[in-house]
């Protein structure tokens, strides 16, 4: 499991407790994005393994460290799931046995009929996207930019060293990983409203990572299938400060 996590202090602890309960034989790795309010602590208090970036990178630096780990330690899969207790931990295996078929799976909020509440200005955005993905990829995806994933071993690598950094990451990567050619599928979950810490763009902010997300994946759409790199040796996600142990 690779927990990107921003300022998490308060969440964070039902959030891994849950994870345990419900995925004992697991490992899992906290990436603190820079926090200041004792994230990692609150991590390594699990006995979780917790990587510390010095900074804050956003979502997506740390989501790459995340896989960096991943490869490193020889994991043939991972899922990525938020620190806010938005996703839910018993969906976990219906993501891990939906790779069995796929490399990369995505928990869609929007596949099936449920109480997750999206407001209307970002739920129109949101389907201005699903629609651009559908142009530029010829699939449909109902939630493109769910953050409740799961990697197989190849996409693992593919996006140790090329997961994108912007916020909003997780449309690129989509669009990304469809061009590289790799096996994609979808699963219906459900998933809970934050339980609390900051939400990663404040409303004001959205027009501009709506814009910038729009212009970066019909700019990578002209670019067309992408091979997929070859194996190369990665920067060690260790050299991140602060690795606790493993669970």
């Amino acid at each position: 499991m690779i927990i990107p996590a921003l300022n998490e202090a308060a969440t964070l602890p039902a959030v891994l407790e849950s994870l345990h309960a419900a995925v004992p034989e697991y490992e899992v790795v906290v990436v603190d994005d820079g926090s200041t309010d004792g994230t990692a602590d609150v991590a390594r208090a699990s006995g979780c393994a917790v990587l510390v970036l010095p900074f804050n990178l956003g979502i997506g630096g740390a989501l790459r460290t995340g896989f960096r780990y991943a490869v490193e330690q020889d994991f043939d899969a991972a899922v990525q799931l938020d620190a806010d207790g938005q996703h839910d931990p018993s969906m976990i295996p219906t993501l891990i046995a939906a790779l069995e078929g796929a490399d990369f799976v995505v928990g869609s909020r929007f596949a099936t009929k449920n109480s997750y509440e999206v407001g209307l200005t970002r739920r129109k955005a949101m389907q201005l996207l699903e629609f651009s993905m559908r142009v530029l990829s010829g699939r449909t995806f109902t939630d493109t930019s769910s953050g409740f994933r799961a990697f197989g071993r190849p996409v693992l690598e593919y996006f140790a060293r090329s997961y994108p950094s912007e916020y909003m990451e997780s449309v690129e990567a989509l669009l990304a990983a469809n061009y590289a050619g790799f096996r994609i599928a979808e699963v219906p979950v459900q998933m809970h409203q934050r339980a609390g810490g900051t939400p990663s763009a404040m409303r004001f902010k959205l027009i501009y990572h709506y814009v910038r997300v729009m212009f970066t994946m019909f700019t990578r759409a002209s670019r067309r299938r992408a091979p997929i790199p070859a194996s190369v040796e990665l920067p060690s996600a260790s050299a991140a400060t602060g690795t606790g142990p493993a669970a």
